[in-house]
């Protein structure tokens, strides 16, 4: 899974990316206007996989990753004529958005629009994505007609299919309502899924807080769907994970602070494309396999290893709230808590599981 961390000019997405990352890339308080990205692989935390080491005394621990890419040059007027080239390449990759807004005064990293007002820049940016998606929908369209009209009857069959869902996409976009709130089937999600469109994905808005909160700072309307916000202080947090771990807990415990607003913004990153882990456990090692919600046994089987996808006969499965209550995979199995499910089995988020298989 791959998310963008995008906005406005000194919004501070760089800085949210070192937070995430332990990076330490350079942030500049004058914005360059040019493309660039800033990649890195960040695990997803999770405490079963701490506790399931310590149970099964585990050699290794595997965590789930996200890839995080800090995507620069993006402002007002991106989406006038639509966009080409590497940026669009970018923005079109990823599986989601983080959306850096900024809600902080400081007089040595200037706002490019003059006043801090988190709600106009979240929509300042949110409706360029959506004229890019408008501009393209229109493209397609229109290419679509001219294919109909040149090949009449002997068109592809999937043009014929694809012009009414493109139809709904311009009606709903012209009425300034992102992709993503509409409900579409998986076949539809197949047929448009060269095309990148910015406003289907999900998104995460990060309200980035200077060192003094103030009340409302922490709040924006966006009542669409797929999304979801946090507030954090960015440079506190990116500070913190340039520490190494003793120093940073005694910093958290100092200024009572229990969880990293950073770790939240991975865990809820991991949410919002809907996918969830599925949990093996041994001596050899511990760890979190990535799955889609709503993904059968079988299909789990194929995410650790193609053969035993192939080979399949059952899966043991135990939830992991019952294997740490009872202790041990033996007193599962005696209190009769490990079940022996089939391959439409649908995974649950925690689940320990054995695939036995042939071959």
């Amino acid at each position: 899974m791959r998310l963008g961390i995008i906005g406005l000019p000194n919004s501070g997405k760089t800085t949210l990316f070192n937070a995430l990352t332990g990076g330490d890339y350079e942030t500049s308080a004058v914005s360059s206007g040019q493309f660039h990205v800033n990649t890195a692989v960040v695990n997803v935390p999770d405490e079963r996989l701490d506790v399931l080491e310590d149970m099964y005394d585990a050699k290794k621990k595997v965590y789930a990753t996200i890839t995080y890419t800090d995507i620069g040059g993006l402002d007002k007027g991106i989406g006038e004529g639509g966009m080409a080239g590497p940026l669009r390449n970018e923005l079109s990759q990823v599986d989601g958005f983080v959306h850096v807004i900024r809600a902080f005064e400081s007089p040595t990293v200037p706002h490019p629009y003059q006043t801090v007002d988190p709600q106009r820049d979240l929509e300042t940016l949110d409706s360029e994505l959506l004229l890019l998606d408008l501009v393209a929908v229109e493209n397609r369209l229109e290419k679509i007609e001219s294919e109909l009209k040149l090949k009449g009857k002997r068109a592809d069959q999937n043009l014929m299919d694809e012009k009414p869902l493109m139809e709904t996409f311009k009606a709903h976009l012209d009425q300034g309502h992102p992709l993503r709130d509409l409900e579409i089937t998986d076949k539809q999600r197949k047929m448009i899924g060269g095309f990148g469109f910015m406003t289907l994905k999900p998104v995460l808005i990060v309200l980035n807080l200077g060192d003094e909160r103030k009340p409302g700072d922490d709040q924006v309307s966006y009542d669409y769907k797929r999304a979801n916000h946090i507030a954090l202080q960015a440079a506190l947090e990116a500070d913190l994970a340039q520490l190494d771990a003793e120093d940073a807990e005694m910093f958290m415990e100092e200024y009572g602070i229990t969880e990293l607003s950073a770790s939240r913004v991975v865990k809820l990153s991991y949410e919002l494309v809907s996918i969830h882990s599925f949990l093996t456990a041994g001596e050899k090692e511990v760890r979190a396999w990535t799955i889609p919600v709503g993904a059968t046994a079988f299909e789990a089987a194929g995410a650790i290893h193609g053969d035993i996808q192939k080979g399949f006969i059952r899966a043991e499965v135990t939830p992991y709230t019952d294997l740490v209550t009872l202790g041990s995979e033996a007193a599962v199995k005696s209190a009769g808590k490990m079940r022996l499910e089939s391959k439409e089995y649908v995974v649950q988020d925690g689940d320990v599981m054995v695939f036995r298989h042939s071959g």
